[in-house]
């Protein structure tokens, strides 16, 4: 079985998204994958052939005033001409993203990126893990400790420098990591099964 790609194509406004994205691909890559970070506020012609060719895409960026940062929402746009010939159809797709409050209408970031994978004919992979922290015997610690289904999602104090990402958010990032990994290799295999069997 060839190894899946898996492209991390995310914005970083102050830093705290980036490291996100980093635990992702730490992730990713401890379930086998071959991980490109892409920066989509620079990405070149080398990069969108990298996407072109990956097995899943992980769409990542800050949350500002409930949605995906200017930068994202252009990236987002300039996927067009991928559109208009679905040549990322039946690719995988997954999302994270980052705010300073708790809830910070996150959810709408990763419903937008929701709606581009299917848009393009992806298919999306979610976070896969009950609600953390939760109960009286819970722990801000827990693993998806702000409850989302979607994707991953981290809280970080505006006030507060990328070192300050929550150690539980990081590890939440790097279980979504492995989860899309997991699930392209699954596709992987698949896809080889049915063209052998043809």
């Amino acid at each position: 079985m060839t190894t899946p790609v898996v492209s991390i194509a995310y914005h970083s406004g102050y830093g705290h998204t980036a490291v996100l994205a980093e635990a992702v691909r730490a992730g990713a890559v401890e379930a086998g994958a071959e991980v490109h970070l892409i920066k989509v506020d620079g990405i070149t012609e080398e990069q969108w052939a990298l996407l072109d060719a990956s097995d899943a895409i992980v769409f990542g960026s800050p949350t500002y005033m409930g949605t995906a940062s200017g930068a994202f929402h252009v990236f987002a746009e300039a996927t067009a001409k991928r559109w208009s010939g679905q040549d990322w159809k039946d690719k995988l797709a997954a999302g994270f993203t980052n705010s300073g409050s708790k809830s910070g209408d996150k959810l709408h970031t990763l419903q937008f990126f929701q709606i581009l994978a299917a848009q393009h004919g992806m298919h999306w992979v979610n976070l896969g893990l009950h609600p953390g922290w939760n109960s009286s015997e819970a722990s801000e610690n827990d693993l998806n400790r702000l409850g989302v289904f979607a994707g991953a999602a981290a809280q970080t104090n505006v006030d507060e420098g990328p070192e300050a990402v929550h150690k539980a958010d990081i590890a939440t990032a790097e279980h979504l990591g492995h989860r899309i990994a997991r699930t392209a290799a699954t596709f992987r295999a698949g896809a080889g099964a049915g063209a052998a069997a043809a």
